[in-house]
């Protein structure tokens, strides 16, 4: 039987996540947001339900949760949420709209988010709490770790790996066979042509690390 979802967060990102849980007739009991004043109002439509404290009035067995935060830097208060409520026992959903192509050999971990119009070509695994928003292509043998965010319309060429944690701004290319170590940021737009250490910060076309 498939369980209701509550979603963890009210902004932009979770917005995009209501339309494509609606196209996929997901049951969706309501939203969380940090503050607490918007508890009683309505997001598309939703009731903001409370807090993410609210969440421990339902069961692990009852509710699936989606991590509704989107980022445009380090994706850390994302990682955070997912952990802490995995280490509650809940479950995450994997969200994908219905124009995203996804070869069929493809894994996802828990949680996964692809967005319209993204692509996934065979032989990648995707990992967990990942988000591949619109518009990416992730060619073939890629390896995408945890809490990952593709924003959209970056390219990611053949055999790319990237760690966990890691932000790749909106237009961002990667030659194939490129390696990118956890918890680095590549800047929109940058074209990456050699490896990327972790913990640094690359910009530009060729990219370069800055500070």
């Amino acid at each position: 039987m498939n369980k209701p979802v509550i979603i963890l967060g009210a902004g932009g990102h979770a917005r995009v996540l209501i339309d494509m849980l609606r196209l996929r007739s997901v049951e969706i009991i309501g939203v969380t947001d940090a503050d607490p004043a918007k508890k009683g109002t309505l997001i598309a439509g939703l009731p903001m339900l409370g807090t993410d404290q609210v969440i421990a009035n339902y069961q692990p067995e009852e509710v699936r949760l989606v991590n509704g935060l989107g980022s445009v830097g380090l994706p850390t208060l994302r990682r955070q949420i997912f952990t802490d409520f995995k280490r509650k026992g809940y479950s995450f959903l994997n969200v994908i709209h219905p124009s995203a192509v996804l070869a069929a050999d493809i894994a996802l971990e828990e949680g996964v988010q692809v967005m319209a119009g993204a692509v996934v070509q065979p032989g990648c695994r995707i990992g967990a709490n990942t988000i591949l928003n619109t518009g990416a292509i992730v060619d073939h043998d890629c390896r995408i770790g945890a809490h990952v965010h593709v924003a959209p319309g970056v390219t990611l060429s053949g055999g790319v790996r990237v760690g966990d944690a890691v932000h790749i701004g909106t237009g961002a290319i990667i030659i194939q066979g490129i390696d990118i170590g956890h918890n680095s940021l590549i800047a929109a737009g940058a074209v990456v042509v050699k490896n990327v250490s972790a913990n640094v910060k690359v910009a530009g076309m060729p990219a370069r690390e800055v500070q």
